[in-house]
């Protein structure tokens, strides 16, 4: 197994790290890296993980408690790894990690026979606030139907791209700027009024 999975490059809320740029049209590429990796080059294995690794991350913490993700996102990575012959098509890397993230936070469920939730004025180091709106937020997404939890994961967690998030998802542009609108309405509507959303998506767009 290939040493490439550093849990230092999974951003948590409020990380302000940049996002790793793609060309468009990747999923070829993603099929040679494929390829290669199952030949023994680990380094493809690893640009793999670089590519997939922000995706993997929004679709468990759009399902699964923050302390857990970063955990899960070794063990998505982990099992694509020991399964990468299944993989029929190559070039649907993408959307078989994908479907192996979902898999797994589900089964993170069945396998938790309890959850505990802190009380809400609980206070921990650093801005208690800020913390307390960014917990809030989450909750708040994780309501949200599927179409739109990953879709605003990817956008205000992760900080991508409307055209990112379709290159990486298999949406349509037109699909991701939909689900965007639609659940950044939605989500607005759960929070408060004074707590704050920075889409760091958009901002990213007008560079």
């Amino acid at each position: 197994m290939p040493d490439v999975f550093p849990s230092a490059d999974i951003p948590v809320v409020g990380d302000r790290a940049a996002v790793t740029r793609f060309p468009a049209g990747h999923a070829v590429e993603d099929g040679h890296l494929v390829r290669s990796a199952r030949a023994g080059d680990e380094s493809a294995f690893a640009r793999l993980y670089e590519r997939y690794a922000r995706v993997v991350h929004a679709v468990l913490l759009a399902r699964v408690d923050r302390q857990d993700v970063e955990d899960l996102v070794q063990d998505v990575f982990l099992t694509a790894w020991k399964r990468l012959d299944d993989l029929r098509d190559p070039a649907a890397f993408g959307g078989w990690i994908g479907m192996i993230a979902r898999n797994r936070a589900t089964d993170a469920h069945r396998r938790t026979a309890a959850f505990v939730e802190l009380p809400p004025d609980l206070e921990g180091p650093g801005d208690a606030s800020a913390g307390a709106e960014a917990n809030a937020a989450l909750a708040a997404i994780r309501a949200l139907p599927d179409a739109y939890r990953e879709t605003l994961m990817l956008r205000l967690v992760e900080g991508l791209t409307g055209p990112e998030i379709a290159a990486r998802t298999g949406l349509t542009p037109a699909s991701v700027r939909v689900n965007l609108h639609r659940g950044m309405k939605m989500l607005r509507e759960k929070l408060d009024p004074g707590t704050r959303i920075e889409d760091r998506g958009s901002r990213e767009e007008g560079r």
